[in-house]
């Protein structure tokens, strides 16, 4: 299952690499060209305007790995040292983040993005604040009880005995305990991410058309569905394939950082 995770996410990534050397333009129109079947020319077709649907999924691709990588990046980050304060700082201040955290939480995904989307338009950049706002309280709370947990350790009461200040306690001894785990749960999130993104361009919360993404490629498909079913297969083929890639890359390493999972096997 690694191996195939592995492979299905190599072949998004080079996708996405490679996406400008298709011979067409993602946005270009050719109306007489609309709705043909797959094809030498079109590998996956054509939609209702006549642009290759081959090369608007690579160029989707862009837009799903970009947003899945940034956001979750910056959801790692900011997870980690929102956690780590919370865990390791005084009582007020760790009951002052849980409270911003369950907050955050409470928000269901969709009305998030209804309420960014209204204030600030469709964007990129409302995608990648979504998607923070939505994963970021989560990485934290797991962060947060890693570190309550390893502050009562014996080298963390060694270190801190010997009058290390308290930002060498969480960088040096601390947070290396922190990444094993939190890198699982990214891996796995970024499926998640995937398909929220999918999800608000589908509803045209996301990126702005003729922009590609997968999301607006499977709602033009949906719209067109009596016309030709190959641009709705263009648009979900691609979600599917990141899914299932990432996801069993995930879990093969959360089988391997994981150590009471080694210790089990």
């Amino acid at each position: 299952m690694g191996l195939l995770g592995i492979g299905l996410v190599l072949l998004i990534v080079l996708g996405a690499l490679f996406a400008g050397f298709t011979g067409y333009s993602p946005s270009k129109l050719a109306m007489r060209d609309r709705f043909h079947d797959p094809s030498f020319a079109h590998l996956l077709g054509t939609d209702h305007l006549g642009r290759d649907l081959f090369t608007r999924v690579l160029h989707g691709a862009r837009i799903a790995l970009g947003v899945a990588f940034v956001a979750t990046g910056i959801s790692f980050i900011g997870g980690l040292i929102l956690g780590m304060i919370a865990g390791y700082g005084p009582r007020w201040l760790d009951s002052l983040l849980l409270l911003l955290f369950d907050s955050l939480r409470a928000f269901p995904t969709v009305m998030l993005a209804l309420a960014l989307v209204t204030l600030t338009g469709p964007s990129l950049a409302a995608v990648v604040l979504v998607v923070v706002l939505a994963t970021l309280p989560g990485y934290a709370r797991v962060v947060r009880a890693q570190t309550m947990s390893l502050k009562t350790t014996e080298f963390v009461l060694s270190a801190r005995s010997l009058g290390a200040p308290s930002w060498r306690i969480l960088a040096v001894h601390i947070m290396p305990n922190l990444i094993g785990p939190l890198v699982i749960l990214v891996s796995m999130d970024i499926p998640v991410v995937i398909t929220i993104e999918a999800g608000m361009s589908f509803l045209g919360l996301g990126v702005r058309p003729p922009t590609p993404s997968w999301g607006a490629i499977l709602n033009d498909g949906y719209a067109f569905i009596r016309e030709s079913a190959w641009p709705a297969i263009a648009g979900g083929l691609p979600i599917i394939i990141a899914t299932l890639g990432f996801t069993f890359l995930g879990e093969t390493l959360r089988d391997h950082l994981d150590p009471r999972l080694r210790q089990d096997g």
